[in-house]
């Protein structure tokens, strides 16, 4: 699944793959320009789940209170 991921990334311009040619295999990836790009957009988002997540989770559990007494 991560190799299914990698190459979705890389195929999508977002990481580049760097060889080595070595025993044992040895691999790295980088962020281009574009994925560099998106970390800049997606950092704001990541904030906000950091500080909302105890909210997200309390509305959660008193969502499923509220519905299983309902039934």
């Amino acid at each position: 699944m991560l190799t299914q991921t990698l190459r979705a990334l890389e195929a999508n311009g977002l990481v580049e793959r760097h060889d080595f040619a070595t025993v044992p295999p040895h691999v790295e990836y980088d962020l281009t320009p574009l994925g560099i790009s998106l970390q800049h957009a997606l950092t704001p988002m990541f904030a906000w789940i950091d500080d909302n997540y105890g909210a997200v989770q309390a509305a959660r559990a008193d969502y499923a209170g509220r519905t299983a007494q309902a039934a």
